[in-house]
C-alpha cells in the first residue's frame, strides 16, 4: 500500500524545509554534475553566488512551494555553464539542498534565464518549486 497524505500535511512538510534552512540563505551556482548528496564536498566551480531575500520561498499551497523575491546575482563570479546548484545556510557553511539547474523550460530542479554564465553577468533565477510527494 503506498502512505498518502493531505494537502495540509503536505504544505506543512513544504514550509518547515524553509524553516529548518533559515531565512536568508545562499545558493551557488556551480559547473558540472551535482555531488551524490549535500554531506559531499562541492563540485565545479562557482559561477554565480546569491543572497536570497529573507523570505525566500512563497507559502506552500497546493502541495507546492515556490520561489519568492527574487533570485538574482548582478555580478556572476566566472565563466562557464551552469549545471547544478547548492542552497547553504545564511553563513554559507551547511549545504542543505542541491539540485539541477537548465534554462528557462529545459526541465531542471531550478531554471535560469541562461546558462551560459559570463563572469560580471546579471544571473537571475527564473523558475525554482518544490513539489511535496505523497499525494
Amino acid at each position: 500500500m503506498t502512505i498518502q497524505m493531505s494537502v495540509a500535511v503536505r504544505n506543512a512538510e513544504l514550509d518547515a524545509i524553509e524553516t529548518a534552512i533559515g531565512p536568508s540563505p545562499i545558493i551557488k551556482l556551480r559547473t558540472g554534475g551535482q555531488p551524490a548528496s549535500c554531506a559531499t564536498a562541492d563540485s565545479g566551480s562557482v559561477l554565480a553566488t546569491l543572497n536570497l531575500p529573507s523570505d525566500w520561498l512563497a507559502n506552500a499551497s497546493a502541495g507546492a512551494k515556490a520561489l519568492a523575491g527574487n533570485w538574482e546575482d548582478a555580478s556572476a563570479d566566472g565563466p562557464g555553464i551552469s549545471g547544478h546548484f547548492r542552497i547553504y545556510d545564511s553563513g554559507g557553511s551547511t549545504c542543505h539542498m542541491q539540485g539541477s539547474v537548465t534554462i528557462t523550460g529545459g526541465g531542471g530542479d531550478l531554471t535560469l534565464d541562461n546558462t551560459n554564465i559570463a563572469t560580471a553577468q546579471d544571473v537571475r533565477v527564473t523558475s525554482f518549486t518544490l513539489t511535496a510527494g505523497n499525494a
